[in-house]
């Protein structure tokens, strides 16, 4: 069975965008690359061709991912996310006990992680130690350095 990519409506919408770019206008472009590249000559020892080449390599692979998460997402909708248990969709604001610190994260799906904004994976250590805990619920996350427990303080 293929892997579920959870996402919200806006990312799956841009991961629908750049697929179109990349099968509309990357593709082209790349090909006329290989195509004047061609014209150099001896293709052993053209670099731009073997460029051109490593290029449309990448864009390839590119849609192909695109494509595998797309056929296999499952959008996430906003109302659906439950503020009494932590799931993904959910912002979670925590304290660290030991260092009497507060965190804030939101649960995301695999594709839209970005640590600058705080929106961690549900399948990170910390997010699969929180996915089903209620506020005031102690957790305990084994990372590679040392054990943590944290405190849910509110789920929005």
């Amino acid at each position: 069975m293929a892997k579920e990519y959870i996402m919200t409506a806006e990312m799956f919408g841009k991961m629908k965008e750049r697929l179109q770019y990349l099968k509309t206008v990357a593709r082209k472009e790349v090909s006329q690359k290989i195509s004047v590249a061609r014209d150099f000559g001896d293709l052993s020892e053209n670099a731009e061709y073997n460029a051109a080449r490593e290029e449309q390599s990448q864009i390839e692979g590119e849609i192909l991912e695109l494509e595998t998460k797309i056929n296999n997402a499952k959008i996430l909708e906003a109302d659906s996310v439950s503020k009494n248990t932590v799931g993904v969709g959910c912002k979670v604001k925590l304290r660290d006990i030991d260092m009497e610190e507060d965190l804030e994260y939101t649960i995301v799906g695999t594709v839209e992680v970005d640590i600058n904004e705080n929106k961690i994976s549900n399948e990170s250590p910390i997010g699969k130690a929180l996915m089903g805990k209620k506020k005031g619920d102690i957790v305990t996350v084994q990372t590679a350095r040392a054990e943590i427990k944290f405190e849910i303080l509110s789920i929005a």
